[in-house]
């Protein structure tokens, strides 16, 4: 493999140059977005979801948006984005897989495509391994968010939050641990419905709470009782485990049949008109019961229908 590289070149190396030109126009920006204020910050994501109103494309906006990210994240989490981190959230957007190494903060360069996706106003998921690791993820990055004026939420086994930045039980902003390897608290967490956290403008979860969600809604009897609101951009992270190990177990939900009790008193007061012999036939090595043409038509006109089947 060494020779078709050193004849045809790295195609990874290929990719990262691809990248360089919009990491540079990203980086050109950062001086102008560091004399904003906390405001001007929120008001630049009003502009820019102005602007795919107007049937731009997210690429235009690509460059404003993640320096955007970076600025909010030196102001509120004291981390900066490195180039690495920016050409992974470029890849991100671009529905590619992104391999970064444990320590180059894959979790902060999710943050990019996340905000960007998430100015369209439809529904952006950031699908974590576990409910801690949805849960850590959603306060340690939902100040970038809510500094940018977007909304952050999670789902959890049995619960669901939106991150507040005025909820708070024992600890205070100045006691929060930046690094993400903190002991949740209940602060910023502000419990809600799953509907409420599926609403907000980003939301944490793990690939099995969607997944039994997504079942959920396709059991509901009306629109109101549907707590997802569409699927429009998804992150994977930890996308081996997900994608490979954890599909080799389905996710199965169920429920009881409503009319089951009723039919079975039903057919329990039919049975004993039929015969054996003319209308079904007993199969005592296979331990199985058959019903006949005939029985079938005794069976239509006891019930008083055209067609059993139907």
């Amino acid at each position: 493999m060494s020779l078709f590289t050193k004849i045809l070149g790295d195609p990874n190396e290929r990719e990262v140059k691809k990248l360089q030109g919009a990491v540079e126009a990203i980086n050109s920006l950062e001086p102008e977005f560091e004399r904003f204020s906390d405001a001007q910050l929120k008001e630049k994501t009003k502009d820019l979801k102005s602007h795919l109103k107007k049937d731009e494309s997210l690429d235009n906006i690509l460059p404003e948006a993640f320096a955007l990210v970076r600025e909010a994240s030196k102001r509120t989490l004291g981390q900066r984005h490195f180039d690495a981190q920016l050409m992974g959230g470029i890849a991100l957007h671009q529905g590619k897989i992104a391999e970064m190494r444990t320590g180059e903060g894959k979790t902060l360069s999710a943050t990019l495509p996340v905000y960007l996706n998430a100015l369209s106003g439809k529904s952006v998921h950031v699908v974590t391994v576990n409910d801690y690791l949805a849960k850590r993820d959603m306060v340690w990055m939902g100040q970038i968010y809510d500094a940018l004026g977007l909304s952050a939420g999670c789902i959890m086994h049995d619960s669901a939050y939106v991150y507040d930045a005025d909820y708070k039980n024992e600890k205070t902003d100045e006691e929060r641990d930046t690094t993400g390897s903190f002991e949740i608290q209940e602060d910023y967490l502000r419990p809600c419905t799953r509907k409420e956290a599926y609403a907000a403008d980003i939301t944490y979860g793990t690939n099995n709470e969607f997944g039994f969600d997504y079942l959920r809604d396709n059991l509901a009897h009306s629109l109101e009782e549907r707590a997802q609101r569409g699927y429009n951009f998804a992150i994977v992270d930890e996308v081996d485990s997900i994608l490979i190990d954890e599909a080799r177990t389905p996710l199965i939900i169920s429920a009881p049949d409503e009319d089951s009790t009723n039919l079975y008193k039903t057919f329990s007061g039919i049975v004993p008109q039929l015969s054996e012999g003319p209308d079904y036939n007993v199969d005592e090595k296979m331990k199985t019961v058959s019903i006949t043409e005939e029985g079938i038509t005794k069976l239509e006109k006891i019930l008083g229908i055209e067609n059993i089947y139907d």
